[in-house]
């Protein structure tokens, strides 16, 4: 497995929401991956007709996309979540049911083709349940192991 960090535009630098600095090397080509992660603060993405277009075009390829926290919210403005199964931060669940979610309490929900996480430590669930589909479970436990972390609860699947 490997993971890109990617841009919609162009490479450069990226000021996360606390102020962490990323370089990014690669522009973004929606189809080219297996997964594609939206994490969370991504509220500028919301009204990117370009990362929208970009969504829908990945998962209509065949691309599994993800998204943690309120970066379900950008998956949801792409058309995503409308009638499915998938969970966001609590204090956007409203929000997400509203625009047609199928809204699941839960730290992680698996479509299949969509799978999503609730707020931010229930990234590092999310990343360890696609690590257990991909590589099996006993690789994801060794990582929890390495990690001295434990999944709180299980994946609601509905796929």
């Amino acid at each position: 497995m490997e993971a890109t960090l990617v841009r919609s535009s162009a490479p450069g630098e990226v000021t996360g929401f606390f102020g962490t600095r990323f370089t990014v090397d690669d522009v973004w080509e929606p189809t080219a991956g297996d997964v594609l992660a939206v994490p969370g603060g991504g509220d500028g993405l919301i009204n990117n007709a370009q990362v929208l277009d970009g969504l829908k075009r990945a998962h209509q390829a065949g691309v599994t996309v993800a998204g943690v926290c309120t970066g379900v919210m950008v998956l949801s403005a792409a058309g995503l979540t409308s009638g499915r199964a998938c969970t966001t931060h609590s204090h956007a669940k409203a929000e997400l049911a509203a625009q047609g979610g199928k809204v699941i309490d839960a730290r992680v929900v698996d479509e299949g083709d969509l799978v999503t996480a609730g707020g931010v430590t229930s990234g590092i669930d999310l990343a360890l349940w696609l690590l257990t589909r991909a590589s099996g479970p006993a690789v994801a436990l060794g990582v929890e192991s390495i990690m001295e972390y434990e999944r709180r609860d299980t994946v609601r699947r509905s796929s």
